[in-house]
């Protein structure tokens, strides 16, 4: 199967104390990650505090990343957002971008569309471009979810809706998925990082990753592991980073993961309003599972 990658990490962005973008620390950042078992990037998303940047912001940070790591690995850009008609124009620029292999594309947020109103929106946005798309299902932020069939639809009438980052945390969803598209054309991602092992086997292809900011190279061997037939040493490895994983999740994602990140030496910077540096009790819980799994 020909995919964006077995790892892509949905990367932090680095803020300068004003909480303007600091480019050349996100370049740093990402150079790491792609050298430490990132097969590729989630640039902007929800990691990456990408409701507090602007569009300019944004489009400043796909093109240095693109251009600077995109002979790496694959640089996915997130461009959704509960605005069709802003989405479909801000895609239209973002696909003039040298070196983005993908778009990133949330199911519509707050404002809660049905089926129906998920399937216009995606097919708008697939019409103003011809690179891949991913969307990205993610109820527990969204307030609901797109449905298999929808998603089957979509794939069909635009090929080039590819992909998936499922984060329901309902793998049923994932198989149901891969029931209705069992060939090599259309890649299901976990959106959870714990949930990557046995999302591989109902047919997953990878991970959109937060904990590969500090076990990318782990998780890109569990997942070759698995591939490679040897379960026993999958589970080894997933259950090794089973306390990782946890204190990743430990309060609201990008928290724990950039306080985690700038323990380990990245430039991550500060936190923008309304994201803040955890509480002392959660970092403390960062701390101990970050030194057990460093040792």
């Amino acid at each position: 199967m020909k995919t964006f990658g077995r790892v892509l990490t949905a990367m932090v962005t680095s803020f300068n104390s004003d909480g303007s973008v600091n480019i050349e620390n996100c370049v740093a950042i990402a150079n790491h990650l792609l050298d430490n078992g990132s097969d590729g990037l989630v640039v902007c998303g929800t990691t990456g505090e990408n409701p507090t940047m602007s569009r300019d912001e944004k489009l400043a940070l796909f093109n240095a990343i693109a251009k600077e790591c995109g002979h790496k690995g694959s640089i996915i850009a997130n461009v959704g957002s509960n605005d069709t008609m802003a989405s479909a124009e801000f895609v239209k620029e973002v696909s003039n971008i040298d070196g983005i292999d993908g778009l990133l594309v949330v199911v519509p947020y707050y404002n809660k569309p049905n089926q129906q109103g998920q399937y216009l929106h995606f097919k708008t946005i697939a019409e103003a471009t011809t690179l891949p798309i991913m969307v990205y299902n993610v109820p527990s932020r969204v307030g609901t979810g797109i449905f298999p069939t929808t998603l089957v639809q979509l794939h069909n009438e635009y090929p080039h809706i590819c992909a998936i980052k499922e984060a329901s945390g309902n793998l049923m969803i994932a198989s149901e998925i891969k029931r209705l598209m069992p060939g090599d054309d259309f890649m299901v991602y976990s959106g959870d990082d714990g949930l990557t092992l046995p999302m591989l086997s109902i047919g997953g292809c990878g991970v959109v990753s937060v904990v590969s900011h500090i076990a990318g190279k782990d998780m890109n061997a569990m997942i070759q592991a698995y591939e490679s037939g040897h379960n026993y040493e999958a589970i080894r490895i997933h259950q090794a980073l089973s306390e990782i994983i946890k204190a990743m999740f430990i309060t609201t994602n990008p928290i724990p993961v950039k306080y985690a990140a700038r323990k380990i030496g990245l430039p991550v910077g500060k936190f923008n309003l309304p994201m803040c540096e955890p509480t002392a009790d959660e970092a403390a819980y960062i701390d101990k599972a970050l030194a057990e799994y460093l040792k």
